[in-house]
């Protein structure tokens, strides 16, 4: 057994080292990001590298192209937060504009359409080998969560409120997703995922409110 398939036994379930770790540190990467730090991007960019491996152990192709496009956004998550703290300046968070969220909505609706007939075709997405039409709900779940983790990881670049709203989004489908593909550690982290989510919205949405009105209008 390689460094990869190695993890233990728990409830009769094996549990992968690289799912168990990846999760810690995407679990940390929620904490990190709630309180702006940026350390956000090196723990997610570690966590996606040990997800991808989790991933293509356990056959989720889907889920692995998701963790390499969350190791690439990650850089772009710290050159953007890098950009915004110059000078010794605080991150200022700001609600999207009407064009931000149209990006947003349209993004995740067309990119589901396109990504979820490109999964199929293909067999990238673990749910085309299961048969219809439970197997057609599976590839658009799949494709749902890959493009909604990239428009949420985008917005959170750009230090929108938003991000969260679209992350609950995601959290709803990726918990029975998760659970229904076996990766049990997965399926509880998207549980906690969903609250302390919630908790960063609240939290980034009372920063912004208290900013000083010459700080928002800058932002």
């Amino acid at each position: 057994m390689n460094w990869a398939d190695a993890g233990f036994e728990i409830f009769g379930t094996h549990v992968l080292w690289t799912d168990l770790v990846g999760n810690i540190a995407a679990l940390s990467t929620v904490l990190l990001a709630i309180r702006k730090s940026m350390w956000t991007w090196p723990v997610q960019f570690t966590g996606s590298v040990l997800l991808f491996v989790a991933s293509i152990n356990a056959h989720i192709t889907g889920n692995a192209l998701k963790q390499a496009m969350f190791a690439g956004l990650a850089v772009y998550g710290w050159w953007a937060w890098r950009r915004g703290t110059q000078d010794g300046r605080q991150l200022a968070v700001r609600p999207a504009h009407w064009w931000e969220r149209a990006v947003l909505i349209g993004g995740i609706v067309v990119g589901t359409a396109v990504i979820g007939w490109l999964f199929f075709v293909t067999g990238l997405s673990w749910g085309a080998a299961v048969p219809l039409p439970e197997g057609a709900f599976l590839v658009a779940a799949d494709a749902y969560i890959f493009v909604g983790s990239a428009m949420a990881t985008w917005a959170q670049g750009r230090a929108l409120v938003d991000f969260w709203i679209v992350w609950v989004a995601v959290d709803l489908v990726g918990v029975p997703v998760a659970f229904r593909s076996g990766l049990v550690v997965s399926g509880a982290v998207y549980g906690l995922f969903f609250v302390l989510v919630v908790i960063g919205f609240v939290k980034w949405l009372r920063e912004y409110r208290s900013a000083p009105l010459s700080v928002a209008v800058a932002s």
